[in-house]
């Protein structure tokens, strides 16, 4: 144990922690723009294999369920056949998928390819973000992690508009087939300039935990067709929902039991015994939920934009591109702020901003243009980063080198599962909100009703004018009427979700103060040097 931390200490990373940096940003940028390229063309691939378009969204689920699973075991995997091995096959299995995804004919071989992606992707964002952590001294690691947080919030962000753009102008296989050259330069960079530290090296004795690997991947699963489908059925009013429901606690259970059990040998597949460390624990949990907020917003707001203002799949991608310009600015001022003012006062900024960006959203209305929406979603993305980024700083902060990886696969899992909670969650308020909401306003469309009567007579008379009969033309203005109401009650739905974002986000800030920080500690690192 004692040569390990002597070597750990020892062992300097000889190339330019920067152009090491070019690879690891190319690979987490590639992994994370796939999580949501595919949302805008789903309906021309529904038209591709003939299926549903509610069916289609497997193709989304099915990714986030495989790279979900393979996140925990990255740090087995590393261990079996060495870090840099392990990641260059990662980029190798990632991008050969993307190739079977483009030539996909049909749903089964879409599903299967995006599968495979998946399981390539799991063992990226892992590996990069404890790499990151590794090759940067303390001191410009504030400014490393502003860079990381900008591809991993960012990416997400792009998916859409880049999808949409390059479906109406190419075809929906393109958005796979991107990945090729950016797979292949990626894969080369690796090589050259990845260096491999000695206690990230294969390892003799390397005991793959099956059991974990088996009930971990079937609460994966099961939780991720109970929050795919809950919403369509009712949620725990359907018999099926709580019987897969309690299956997945079961199996979750059971996962943690084991790796309780053999962490005292080492062979289970998550050591959790990093949960002790307060500042991981709370820096993990307070990023579960900003990732809910971000993947559900990123997920909502295009869907919005085309189901209420009649947006196509390219402008509702294009409304989030003011986010990324958020992101931007904050990954560039992030690190100065962290360097000046220390990390906990910066992740209270960015929440507030966070905030007050989804606050912003509650001022929107069917009659909008475009550019209103620009203003809250910069807000947004300014505020995502600047409490993202130094939230992972800290959380990882206090850890040893050697437990990064482990320390980078669970956070991602819990990651991973809060984006598909969040997302989940944000699709059931906007369908009770948008009920309750319809409830309360259709009590408005009767005859006592002054104000209703004027519109509807209005609108009749308009339609009697183009030689519609009178009762025809009461029984359209009616309908008319009623639709109207809808598309309100539904945008009502999608105000207050935004609303609960931002207390949700609010709620975070008293956990901040919980988080210790050492800010001399860079000093003293430099003076010892």
């Amino acid at each position: 144990m004692s040569e390990n931390i002597a070597a750990e200490q020892e062992w300097r990373f000889q190339v330019n922690p920067w152009i090491a940096m070019i690879p690891i940003m190319l690979s987490i940028f590639m992994f994370a723009l796939d999580e949501t390229i595919s949302n805008v063309a789903l309906p021309h691939m529904a038209g591709s294999f003939s299926v549903s378009q509610h069916e289609s969204t497997w193709i989304i689920t099915s990714y986030l369920v495989a790279s979900g699973v393979m996140i925990p075991t990255v740090d087995f995997l590393c261990k079996l056949m060495g870090r840099k091995q392990y990641f260059l096959l990662s980029i190798v299995i990632f991008t050969a998928a993307s190739v079977l995804c483009g030539l996909s004919t049909s749903m089964p071989m879409m599903l299967i390819s995006r599968i495979i992606q998946g399981i390539g992707g799991g063992g990226i964002m892992p590996i990069a973000q404890a790499m990151i952590f590794e090759i940067f001294p303390k001191e410009i690691l504030p400014l490393a992690m502003s860079v990381f947080g900008l591809g991993v919030v960012l990416a997400p962000i792009m998916g859409p508009a880049v999808g949409g753009w390059i479906t109406e102008t190419y075809s929906w296989p393109w958005i796979y087939f991107i990945n090729i050259p950016v797979g292949i330069i990626t894969f080369y960079l690796s090589v050259k300039y990845i260096e491999e530290p000695p206690y990230s090296r294969k390892q003799k004795g390397v005991v793959m935990d099956f059991s974990g690997f088996t009930f971990m991947a079937l609460w994966l699963l099961s939780l991720q067709i109970v929050l795919e489908k809950g919403n369509d059925n009712d949620w725990f009013n359907a018999p099926w929902i709580c019987k897969l429901f309690t299956f997945s606690m079961i199996c979750l259970a059971v996962f943690v039991y084991i790796q309780i059990k053999k962490n005292k040998s080492k062979t289970g597949l998550i050591n959790l015994s990093i949960l002790k460390n307060n500042n991981f624990l709370i820096g993990t949990m307070a990023q579960v939920v900003l990732m809910g907020v971000m993947m559900a917003s990123a997920s909502i707001l295009p869907s919005m934009l085309q189901s209420l203002m009649g947006y196509s799949a390219f402008m509702s991608g294009l409304s989030m591109m003011p986010r990324g310009a958020g992101c931007l600015l904050a990954s560039i001022i992030s690190g100065v702020m962290i360097v000046k003012l220390g990390i906990r006062p910066v992740v209270v900024v960015g929440l507030l901003v966070l905030a007050a960006g989804s606050f912003e959203f509650g001022d929107i209305n069917t009659s909008i243009a475009l550019a209103n929406i620009a203003i809250p979603n910069f807000t947004f993305g300014l505020g995502m980063v600047l409490a993202m980024v130094p939230l992972s700083n800290i959380s990882c902060a206090t850890l040893s080198n050697k437990d990064q990886t482990n320390a980078a696969g669970l956070q991602n899992l819990v990651k991973n599962v809060g984006a598909a909670i969040g997302t989940s969650i944000a699709t059931t308020m906007i369908s009770r909100f948008s009920q309750i909401h319809q409830m309360t306003m259709v009590q408005f469309l009767n005859e006592g009703n002054n104000v209703y009567n004027e519109r509807l007579n209005a609108m009749a008379s308009s339609f009697v004018a183009h030689n519609y009969e009178y009762h025809t033309a009461i029984n359209m203005a009616q309908g008319q009427l009623y639709n109207m109401l809808k598309q309100q009650a539904t945008l009502w739905g999608y105000v207050e979700t935004f609303r609960y974002f931002a207390l949700a986000v609010v709620l975070i800030l008293p956990f901040v103060y919980l988080l210790k920080e050492d800010r001399k500690r860079p000093k003293k690192e430099k003076q010892s040097a």
